[in-house]
């Protein structure tokens, strides 16, 4: 069983980071919600660019590049209400995401992306994908608790970008 406790100790590890922490707070994520997939989102505010930093399935959603985060409601909710979006069927995923058929090939049909927001700026975003009608009012409300250890990897993630470390 995975638990906050088990976040906490791979965030306290020397060696193996951010990779330590981005498996621990993965672990918790599958833990408290549930997820197919799980992929972090930092955002750029100068140059208005998103960035995939993590990702459960490498091979479909690869951790590289970056993308401009193009203004749309999904943008609206979650960067600028600072709301989670919620998406319980392929429509509604649709609407938003342009990869939907990806999706959908991975078995997935619902997802929510979580804010995560220290002083006011979104560091990025929790990306959590499961089966269609997965993500119900309880679990949306228990995705809140994965904000603190999503903003503490966040800023594990900053920091080694800012010192160059990357293992």
């Amino acid at each position: 069983m995975t638990d906050l406790t088990d976040f906490i100790r791979a965030l306290s590890q020397e060696n193996d980071q951010p990779h330590a922490t981005l498996r621990a707070l993965e672990a918790l994520v599958k833990h408290v919600v549930g997820a197919r997939l799980f992929t972090l989102m930092t955002f750029d505010e100068a140059t208005g660019e998103a960035s995939r930093a993590w990702s459960s399935q490498p091979q479909e959603y690869p951790v590289s590049g970056r993308k401009p985060a193009d203004r749309t409601e999904w943008s609206e909710i979650v960067m600028e209400r600072h709301q989670t979006f919620v998406a319980n069927d392929i429509d509604a995923i649709a609407k938003v995401f342009p990869d939907y058929e990806l999706i959908r090939s991975l078995g997935c049909g619902s997802c929510i992306n979580v804010p995560v927001v220290v002083a006011g700026r979104v560091l990025g975003t929790l990306n959590i994908l499961h089966q269609a009608g997965h993500y119900t009012p309880a679990r949306v409300a228990a995705s809140e608790m994965l904000k603190l250890p999503g903003a503490l990897a966040f800023i594990l993630l900053e920091n080694n970008a800012l010192t160059g470390d990357s293992e």
